[in-house]
């Protein structure tokens, strides 16, 4: 665990951050719903989380016996079950939605309109409404309708073709990369609709949130090099099909660093620290574009010298000759790593169940107006008397909408 010595952070319910004040339905499941609203509750937003009478399927992805999935994407929020094949459920979340800034939904597209909640309605109940339609291929063309799970997107995107060997299979993500990123992007789109409505110059406005835009937007100019060179570039593990030196190697004590020697005054700085000076001077490996030609004879130069090396020998010479290194890492490394232990990247947070739970700092770190740490994951259903009685239900009709099966 980091800081053993740490208190963990405890939860403090008044505290206000940058986001007071803005109200986030979420009726998303699993990662980049999720994602989205987590960037919106750290920073102080009231992120109620609208669940189905089996809860968020995120709740069940489980370690150990644990739902730590849900323990970090669900902290600072609020859980309310609404039972929505129910009239009486879709009453009291329409009403809900006249308070909100925010909503967020990740159905197949057109299941919205289907149930009754189009964003025109929606739109009807509050003007200013920002509207976040979460979907793998986007809310038009001719893949909408598929199920868009980030697994389909990372394949389709192009992003696995550049991922792993070139003589092995592509390599997918072995986590929900497609769609943390599109959380990002998502809670970036949220808060510049917000800003445009400040502003004046929108009212509520939906936004078409895509995995499958988001993650390709991350391969940066591989449209154009392609429309250029009419190349497709080839999978190259932990090399670059742009610069080198730049991989990953193996040390005496079997572990590795990763490098990057991506300009010139580095590379040759690297070539001195390895004893390889006349590498500088030679025509193969004399500029970026030749050492990229070259790169197996490169890696071949490079690789024999931390071979000879531990990881903490090679990183120490490294970084006295100033070159682009780094320990190649796994969490238990992470964890208690001195820069990683100081800058607080992990932190320890008040847990009821296990005492207290790692998970990673509210993100990014903002000087004036941090985020807050104000309640835990909620258990399923923990705010419905609360948020429902906000709303005007009295007792009577929360236990009446209870028993009807359209709350919980």
């Amino acid at each position: 665990m980091p800081n053993d010595d740490t208190a963990p952070i405890r939860f403090d319910p008044d505290a206000k951050g940058p986001l007071d004040g803005i109200r986030v339905l979420d009726l998303s499941r699993l990662v980049a719903g999720n994602m989205l609203s987590l960037q919106l509750a750290d920073f102080g937003a009231d992120v109620i989380k609208i669940e189905p009478p089996s809860g968020d399927p995120l709740r069940d992805w489980r370690d150990n016996g644990h739902s730590l999935h849900w323990k970090t994407y669900a902290r600072n929020k609020r859980s309310i079950v609404l039972n929505l094949r129910h009239d009486a459920a879709k009453d009291a979340l329409l009403r809900l939605t006249a308070t909100a800034d925010v909503f967020i939904e990740n159905y197949r597209p057109g299941t919205l309109e289907e149930i009754g909640l189009a964003p025109d309605i929606l739109f009807g109940k509050s003007p200013g409404l920002i509207v976040v339609r979460v979907s793998g291929f986007g809310q038009t063309g001719p893949y909408a309708p598929l199920p868009g799970f980030g697994t389909l997107v990372e394949a389709m995107s192009g992003f696995a073709a550049r991922t792993g060997f070139p003589d092995r299979e592509p390599v997918l993500p072995p986590l929900a990369l497609a769609d943390m990123i599109a959380g990002l992007y998502g809670a970036f789109a949220v808060t510049t609709a917000l800003r445009a409505r400040d502003r004046g110059q929108a009212k509520g406005q939906i936004i078409d949130l895509s995995l499958l835009e988001s993650i390709f937007s991350v391969l940066g100019p591989e449209a154009a090099i392609y429309q250029v060179t009419g190349a497709v570039k080839e999978r190259a593990g932990s090399a670059s099909n742009t610069s080198s030196p730049r991989n990953v190697y193996r040390c005496a004590d079997g572990k590795y660093v990763a490098l990057s020697a991506s300009i010139q005054a580095m590379a040759q700085r690297l070539f001195r620290a390895i004893g390889r000076a006349d590498m500088i001077e030679d025509p193969r490996f004399r500029t970026n574009t030749e050492r990229v030609k070259h790169r197996p004879l490169v890696d071949e130069a490079v690789g024999a010298w931390f071979a000879t090396k531990t990881r903490d020998q090679a990183l120490e010479l490294m970084r006295a000759a100033e070159v682009t290194v780094g320990p190649v890492y796994d969490i238990a490394d992470a964890m208690v790593d001195a820069h990683f232990q100081e800058r607080g990247i992990i932190v320890p947070v008040e847990d009821a169940d296990l005492g207290s739970v790692a998970m990673h700092n509210v993100m990014p770190r903002l000087s004036a107006t941090p985020g807050v740490w104000r309640r835990p994951a909620p258990r399923l259903g923990e705010h419905t008397d609360a948020i429902l009685g906000s709303l005007g239900f009295d007792r009577n009709a929360i236990a009446r909408l209870k028993q009807e099966g359209a709350a919980a």
